[in-house]
């Protein structure tokens, strides 16, 4: 059976993520992602009102005409995981596929939300829950078996989806770390990987992210980053001003445990921006998560300065705000405190908590540069890195290497500059370029497998 690999997007910077694979006459799509920093330079951009030629142009999603190339039906379109450089055009591109899209629970939830909020494309893909550990059936020959292996990442409910064929399995790696100790859900599946890398025709071909790839050791467990929080909140526990914290919104582990220990030290907590709102509410109506049932979350803006007035009125040092913004973004909540455009006032000394890492990326680095330029200005003592990553570092890639011994190798979630400590570590493993480790760009089909 011919097995040929199409790397669309995310091969040239991190984001945009979209690769397909063609066994036979059947092909499988894993991810369709946005670029959001291609987003963010323009001023004002609303997404869901336009075309997606123009977001192409934009370098914004994936240039998916490459597929034209690929003989085979696609069968399938399959989203590791609920974070939008992963499902970010899906409600731009999926239309054009007869295919369902399948995913986690989670996960299919917020790709749900995504479509209801696409007003250019009439998106009407089927929608389908598949659970990690579960199995599908791919294709009209029966030949091929899609699955779903448990990873941990930072956020709740991803996978790494396998597809098996005749010529042995196809890995998509993209994006996790090896937590055995999460905060939320069960650790990464290593046992299973194992496995797959011994059974029948082992493991064909490894796509991998390699964001960390070239920092040395292992990426701490979720534990580690809920250690580090907790010491950095207790030893502020007497503060009688204003504390306010901020995280990725998507990671709810990370905001369960600002809630809980919030509560630890005498404050309310409070959810406030849409994306804080969106995903903690799903999480919770999902089952993933139990918060406090006199919790607030809100999204809408009068809600938002509602709740800051409320805040101002009752006293700083009886609340907890988690809001958006910690990668600087320009109408996120925790820029607006800082630019003065919200009923929350920062006085001398007050406390921000940076429960995040700026993702390595010009546009992010110089929002969050701003950002923290405005809220030291007003007084704010700055607490920085309170996280661990999501991604794999050098070990932990080692590791899955190891355990899936795979005949190709093809590094992702990167460009050239970032493949390179990943190819290093293939190199030294015996994978040779342009043997059987695979350097690729955005666009490129690959054979690997001719019949």
């Amino acid at each position: 059976m011919e097995i040929e690999i199409a790397t669309i997007g995310g091969y040239e910077e991190v984001g945009r993520q979209m690769t397909a694979v063609r066994a036979g006459d059947d092909v499988v799509i894993f991810d369709m992602g946005l670029n959001l920093s291609q987003v963010l330079i323009h001023d004002n951009v609303q997404t869901e009102q336009m075309h997606s030629l123009d977001l192409i142009d934009m370098g914004a999603i994936p240039d998916d005409r490459v597929m034209s190339d690929l003989e085979g039906d696609v069968q399938a379109i399959v989203p590791t995981h609920g974070h939008l450089d992963h499902i970010g055009a899906i409600s731009k591109l999926a239309h054009r596929y007869n295919a369902p899209i399948v995913a986690t629970p989670f996960t299919i939830e917020l790709v749900k939300q995504q479509l209801e909020g696409e007003s250019k494309f009439n998106v009407e893909n089927e929608l389908v829950k598949m659970a990690a550990g579960e199995t599908m059936s791919i294709g009209q020959t029966g030949q091929l078996e899609l699955e779903f292996v448990n990873v941990t990442h930072s956020i709740i409910d991803a996978i790494n989806p396998v597809l098996h064929t005749p010529e042995g399995a196809v890995v998509y790696g993209l994006d996790k770390r090896m937590d055995h100790t999460p905060v939320i859900g069960d650790p990464i599946d290593m046992e299973r990987f194992r496995e797959i890398g011994r059974q029948g025709e082992g493991v064909l071909a490894y796509i991998e992210d390699c964001t960390n790839a070239g920092r040395k050791g292992r990426t701490p467990s979720e534990a580690v980053a809920r250690r580090h929080l907790k010491d950095v909140m207790y030893s502020i526990e007497d503060y009688d001003g204003g504390i306010v914290a901020t995280t990725f919104s998507s990671h709810i582990a990370r905001v369960k445990s600002l809630v809980e220990f919030a509560e630890d030290i005498g404050r309310k907590p409070v959810l406030l921006g849409r994306s804080m709102e969106k995903y903690s509410g799903t999480a919770e109506r999902l089952d993933f998560v139990e918060f406090p049932e006199d919790l607030g979350m809100y999204g809408h803006r009068k809600s938002v300065d509602r709740t800051f007035k409320r805040i101002m009125k009752e006293g700083k040092e009886n609340f907890l705000p988690i809001v958006t913004g910690h990668q600087g973004e320009p109408r996120a909540m925790l820029t607006r405190i800082g630019r003065g455009e919200t009923p929350f006032e920062l006085d001398e000394g007050d406390k921000v908590l940076f429960s995040a890492r700026v993702i390595p990326e010009p546009t992010n680095e110089g929002q969050r540069y701003q950002s923290e330029r405005l809220l030291r200005m007003q007084g704010a003592r700055i607490y920085d890195d309170i996280h661990v990553s999501g991604h794999l570092r050098e070990e932990g890639h080692f590791e899955m290497l190891d355990a899936l011994q795979p005949q190709h190798v093809i590094p992702a979630h990167q460009n050239l500059k970032g493949f390179g400590p990943y190819v290093d570590l293939c190199e030294s493993l015996g994978y040779e370029m342009g043997r059987d480790l695979h350097v690729t760009r955005n666009g490129t089909l690959i054979q690997l497998v001719e019949e």
